[in-house]
């Protein structure tokens, strides 16, 4: 593959390893085995965007053992830069066991007393890697406890006053937060910084207390300094809104395996598109080809177990949706 040198993506955040039953449909009780599959949805966002041939980079802190450095092994195995990870010798890298139940819905037990991710101190990040970048994006789960929520906030100034575009995935896990009021206050404490939010429709329900997907909920989110709020709606696509115009990108239709990754793979492939021309957030047309090449590689995601395995590459993408438009 050539080097791309194009803008510097960098997420920001937890990765961490999930433990998948080996049968699907059962509880994390029934489960008669798991298999081992790397995630955390900063750090699959920065391997989305180098699968795209997009420059990515991954800053976060990992447990100096065995699931840390192979989660490390992970990251430069896949062209994404681990310049900004660290590791802790006194905590280990975070586990989470997650099963889809026969209902379709996922089930969380996470491992984090504290776990490496969430020990990561604002002295710890690589300023440089993060001012040299042309997109910063984060999550909220770095934000639940210190010194890590000091880590993020830093972060995100420094990116700001290079002048890096700012990208915000709540990426809401409940369990892992005291309550639902401290999540919703602490996902909006940082609003108002972000350049582009994405949202999934249950994240807008869970913020807006509305429980209603619609405009008027989600223009309730719009700040000032906003350019681009998505709303990700599964298999009815998503919806988009700017300052100026605002619509709804129909998905594709694939058959779906296991959802694990599809948003994160949304959002690379969006980033990987704009971060050379971010003009495009202005342009309807453009926009809609952009969000409609995202949509095709968060399907694509779903067609395949885990999260890193199942991103796609830039031609996977481009087949389906020559496939689609027959």
């Amino acid at each position: 593959m050539a080097p791309n040198n194009g803008g510097l993506i960098v997420s920001f955040g937890e990765m961490l390893i999930d433990f998948v039953p080996t049968v699907s449909g059962v509880s994390l009780a029934e489960a008669p085995g798991f298999l081992k599959a790397p995630g955390g949805a900063p750090a699959n966002v920065a391997i989305a965007v180098s699968r795209l041939g997009g420059r990515a980079a991954f800053v976060g802190k990992l447990g100096d053992d065995e699931f840390g450095h192979m989660l490390a092994g992970i990251v430069k195995e896949n062209g994404v830069s681990g310049d900004g990870i660290c590791f802790d010798q006194g905590a280990r890298t975070a586990l989470a066991f997650v099963t889809l139940r026969a209902d379709g819905e996922r089930e969380f037990m996470f491992y984090r007393n504290p776990s490496a991710d969430m020990l990561l101190k604002p002295e710890e990040l690589n300023l440089e890697l993060i001012r040299s970048a042309k997109i910063f994006h984060y999550g909220s789960i770095s934000l639940i406890v210190e010194p890590c929520r000091s880590a993020h906030m830093k972060a995100m100034e420094e990116a700001k006053k290079a002048g890096v575009l700012l990208s915000y995935d709540p990426n809401l896990r409940l369990p892992l937060w005291p309550s639902e009021d401290e999540a919703r206050k602490q996902i909006k404490s940082i609003w108002d910084k972000a350049d582009l939010i994405k949202v999934s429709d249950v994240e807008l329900e869970f913020l807006t207390k509305s429980n209603k997907i619609d405009d008027e909920s989600a223009m309730s989110l719009w700040h000032d300094k906003l350019k681009l709020l998505l709303v990700t709606l599964g298999e009815k696509g998503c919806k988009y809104y700017t300052k100026n115009f605002r619509g709804t990108v129909d998905a594709f239709q694939v058959k779906a395996v296991d959802t694990t990754g599809a948003g994160d793979s949304f959002v690379g492939a969006l980033l990987c598109k704009i971060v050379d021309d971010q003009s495009i957030l202005e342009d309807e047309k453009r926009l809609r080809e952009v969000l409609r090449f995202a949509n095709a590689c968060g399907a694509i995601t779903t067609t395949k177990k885990g999260a890193i395995p199942a991103l796609p590459s830039e031609a996977d993408a481009t087949a389906l949706i020559k496939a689609s438009s027959k």
